[in-house]
């Protein structure tokens, strides 16, 4: 399998859906650009008008929990200070645009 391929792949495993939507976890886009996940969220915070309403999200408690239940079970409870971020996938333009400021 090519690199392309892989990379294809390791995208998709990424991609959830969430209130009918396929989002993508902050932390996740994190590791693809290789930042940190605050700064993904420092960023979507400073250029908030450049997006759509519904671009970005924070889980509630009741999907942070189902979500977690599902895919992720984290490890230490107390570790957890805020629910995870989601960014929409239908908004991918805006997205890129902005990515090259990161």
């Amino acid at each position: 399998m090519d690199e392309l391929a892989k990379e294809n792949i390791m995208i998709e495993n990424m991609i959830y859906e969430i209130r009918g939507k396929q989002v993508m976890l902050d932390s996740d886009l994190a590791k693809l650009y290789q930042v940190e996940t605050k700064r993904i969220n420092e960023g979507v915070k400073r250029n908030r008008e450049r997006f759509p309403e519904d671009f970005y999200f924070e889980l509630t408690d009741e999907e942070y929990y189902e979500f977690c239940g599902r895919n992720l079970r984290p490890q230490n409870e107390k570790m957890k200070r805020t629910n995870p971020k989601v960014i929409n996938g239908a908004h991918r333009a805006p997205l890129r645009t902005w990515s090259l400021s990161i």
